[in-house]
């Protein structure tokens, strides 16, 4: 088959690879229909996650067909058509229990290694390095999906692909950063990153019950969309001061929650956000917090800082005696997909919410070392990439 293959930074290739196939009898092999790049899959393009290894495939956004199932799959069928979570879950551990579905115990074949950077490990990923499990990815004809009695979402008739491929990651991932901020009828939320998860967080927050939502970021179209189809007010970093654009537009109080969807690549034009690039380039620092201190620095006393932005090592000058003095509440981590899968489809059947909006480019999977270039450096107004195998 083909498929994406990271070779190393800035290098990605499509590839032929041998085809997947059945080795645990929770499994089920899907043919790709659709799949798509996220912005995460920019931090191993951009070389800054570890444990990447040449020719792992690449991709934890996708869907597709039902075309082999394992002796133990009963919930699924030859030719059901499913969206298949970033985070792989075994369904039976005490956090799948709980609904902590990315923080599953068994999923993920090589904790051992996050144990030792972190403490402990959260559940396996697709495509998204041998730390995370070493799983291939969906850019690609087809995948191995474990624990398939678990995770994919059989789709109804009557909805195209893009319509819920993003039920895969970006659109429970900014619903959960929405919903982390606790949103009260009438608050006022600010979202630092207006790409794909930071425009599915502003529409989430007006799903909660949001009043505002004030978008940040410095892409001209990024701001457009925000505005447009999120209804956001928006602050252009590199042309105005945020925190004190903020406090104009709170009476001085700040936002009641903020959602930094940005993560450990944040770009700025302060000092500080200088100074992260040039230890990060030095290689003496894992990531650029600039969002995050803003973020922090923004935010209302007794407030809540959502955090969907992927972060990898550890951070530097973060304002910790900020938050807590004002008593700031943090909430993180990766997605619990499985929890939101059924009620946000929901939503998109009923039309609360149209998904596709956020697509600007589509392209088939051969040109997807294209798409990784466009979507990197945010040419011709690229927003989001979907793939066709």
């Amino acid at each position: 088959m083909r498929a994406l293959c990271w070779r190393g930074k800035r290098d990605v290739r499509v590839e032929t690879v041998p085809d997947p196939e059945i080795i645990n009898p929770r499994d089920a092999i899907i043919k790709v229909t659709s799949t798509a790049i996220c912005g995460s899959d920019l931090h191993l393009y951009d070389g800054y996650i570890p444990s990447m290894e040449a020719g792992d495939i690449l991709g934890h956004e996708f869907m597709g067909e039902v075309v082999e199932i394992g002796a133990g799959v009963s919930s699924l069928k030859v030719g059901d058509r499913v969206v298949v979570p970033f985070t792989i879950a075994c369904g039976q551990c005490f956090f799948c229990q709980n609904e902590m579905w990315s923080l599953c115990d068994n999923s993920n074949p090589n904790a051992a290694v996050l144990e030792k950077l972190y403490g402990s490990s959260g559940s396996g990923l697709f495509g998204y390095s041998h730390m995370m499990g070493g799983y291939a990815g969906g850019q690609a004809e087809y995948v191995r999906v474990p624990f398939a009695d678990v995770g994919p979402l059989k789709i109804p008739d009557g909805l195209a692909d893009e319509q819920v491929l993003f039920l895969s990651d970006i659109f429970p991932t900014g619903y959960m950063a929405a919903e982390n901020c606790n949103i009260q009828r009438g608050d006022t939320v600010a979202v630092w990153g207006c790409g794909p998860v930071g425009q599915f967080a502003i529409k989430s927050a007006y799903l909660l019950g949001a009043e505002r939502v004030i978008a940040i970021d410095e892409v001209p179209e990024r701001l457009a969309m925000a505005r447009e189809q999120g209804q956001a007010e928006t602050i252009d970093f590199s042309k105005e001061h945020v925190l004190e654009r903020l406090k104009e537009l709170t009476g001085g109080r700040g936002p009641d929650s903020v959602i930094e969807a940005v993560g450990l690549e944040a770009h700025g034009t302060s000092i500080d956000a200088m100074y992260d690039r040039v230890k990060a380039a030095a290689w003496m620092a894992t990531d650029r917090p600039h969002a995050l201190r803003e973020a922090i620095m923004a935010c209302r006393k007794g407030g809540t800082v959502s955090i969907p932005g992927v972060y990898g090592g550890f951070l530097d000058k973060v304002p910790l005696g900020a938050a807590f003095s004002k008593g700031l509440t943090f909430k993180m981590g990766q997605t619990h997909v499985h929890k939101y899968l059924k009620p946000l489809l929901e939503h998109v059947e009923r039309g609360d919410i149209d998904p596709t909006f956020v697509i600007t480019h589509q392209l088939r999977l051969e040109d997807a070392a294209k798409g990784y270039d466009v979507f990197s450096h945010r040419d011709d107004g690229c927003i989001k990439v979907v793939l066709k195998p």
